[in-house]
């Protein structure tokens, strides 16, 4: 183990922190036990304390972002209010951490403890709506494939692109759609002209988690007239 200084800042946490940086900015490949140790500046064994391989390594950084995924919530709040805040505070880390999506699709979620305690939550919160636990789970897993979706299609330029290049990214888009037929494509012509601008980021998350909370409170609608319970107001 490092000793000093490099000892106490080796904890698991700096370490799945670090990771995490590396993935955001480099892309998951980038993120190996070798390559951590140079950026600590230890030993690849000193990391074996905390990370056997980059299974456990990817496991650790998983179980470390979603940590942070918890409704900031009174538990008397209405479950549509508990369970928009948990959207949007997984929306929030997805936004934060680029890698956080593929990470999601690479390792077993089931076996990473935040996100199960996240899932147990939600599906509580589903429940309490009127849903099955089965249909809960449903739920639940449309609400994380479309907030993987919503941080997928975010308007604007695709995070390849490099800052200096958007404007011109956004020119050929716009010169794109509207040099297409007009007759048999007049709605992607209109939609040209958005182009011209950059996009309300905020405003489309904003949107995108009405869209998907909204569908969910209208099947519980459904389900609570279905049982013959009173809508909630």
């Amino acid at each position: 183990m490092p000793s000093g200084k490099s000892a106490e800042r080796l904890s698991r946490a700096t370490v799945a922190e670090r990771a995490l940086r590396l993935g955001d900015e480099e892309g998951l490949e980038a993120v190996t036990i070798r390559r951590l140790a140079q950026e600590l500046g230890v030993t690849p064994m000193a990391l074996y304390w905390h990370f056997k391989n980059k299974d456990e390594l990817l496991f650790g950084i998983t179980d470390h972002v979603l940590a942070g995924v918890r409704a900031d919530r009174d538990a008397d709040d209405p479950w549509p209010v508990q369970l928009r805040a948990m959207v949007t505070a997984l929306l929030d880390a997805m936004r934060k951490h680029p890698c956080l999506p593929e990470l999601l699709h690479l390792v077993d979620k089931n076996s990473v403890e935040s996100f199960t305690r996240a899932t147990n939550d939600t599906l509580a919160l589903l429940h309490a709506a009127g849903f099955t636990l089965e249909e809960a789970y449903w739920v639940a897993t449309y609400l994380l494939h479309g907030t993987i979706g919503l941080v997928s299609g975010q308007p604007g330029c695709p995070p390849a692109v490099p800052q200096e290049q958007a404007a011109e990214w956004l020119r050929q888009r716009r010169l794109h759609l509207s040099t297409l037929p007009n007759d048999r494509f007049p709605m992607l012509v209109e939609l040209a002209s958005a182009y011209t601008r950059q996009p309300d980021v905020d405003r489309y998350y904003q949107f995108g988690v009405d869209l998907l909370m909204g569908a969910v409170a209208e099947m519980a609608s459904r389900q609570r007239v279905a049982s013959g319970r009173p809508n909630e107001p």
